[in-house]
């Protein structure tokens, strides 16, 4: 759950979100967000959406099946957290909301005013930039604020971010 806005403290460290899903070129945007928030001083946010449940007639089972992916999201950022937390330098912040990519992503930016750069990952080849990427690059970003969004080719190598970032 994303968090009440608060004021940002001067001086407060810049946060780089990166949405954290299945997708091959993910690893892209966390490595160059992560090198970013070392070189910069900042921190990275990690955002785990998970699909809404759709079990109506049976509550139990959807409530079970939150449950259950809720917990594999936490698992999955604990997990990831440690690499990022090696390539940054600090603690990942981990945040998981239920609903839409962009909804949940507008949710949590207008939760947290220390979040300052969005980084998504371009699907490499024929496959297209990937379904968040292609709905920002056709609809805008529409988060309520401006803020800017770094693309990272997902087909970067780790040496090819390290020098980019």
């Amino acid at each position: 759950m994303a968090k009440p806005p608060t004021p940002e403290a001067p001086g407060a460290t810049r946060k780089f979100l990166v949405i954290v899903d299945d997708s091959p070129e993910f690893q892209a945007a966390l490595r160059y967000a992560c090198r970013r928030a070392r070189s910069t001083g900042g921190r990275v946010a990690m955002l785990r959406v998970l699909e809404p449940q759709a079990f109506e007639h049976w509550a139990k089972v959807r409530d079970d099946l939150e449950r259950e992916l809720r917990r594999d999201a936490e698992a999955l950022l604990q997990k990831l957290g440690v690499e990022a937390a090696e390539m940054s330098g600090s603690a990942p912040e981990f945040l998981i909301e239920t609903g839409d990519t962009k909804g949940a992503i507008k949710a949590v930016l207008a939760a947290d005013p220390g979040i300052k750069i969005l980084v998504l990952a371009a699907a490499a080849g024929s496959r297209g930039p990937g379904p968040l990427v292609a709905s920002i690059a056709k609809d805008g970003v529409g988060f309520g604020r401006k803020l800017p969004v770094t693309v990272v080719p997902g087909d970067l190598t780790a040496e090819e971010i390290e020098d980019l970032a």
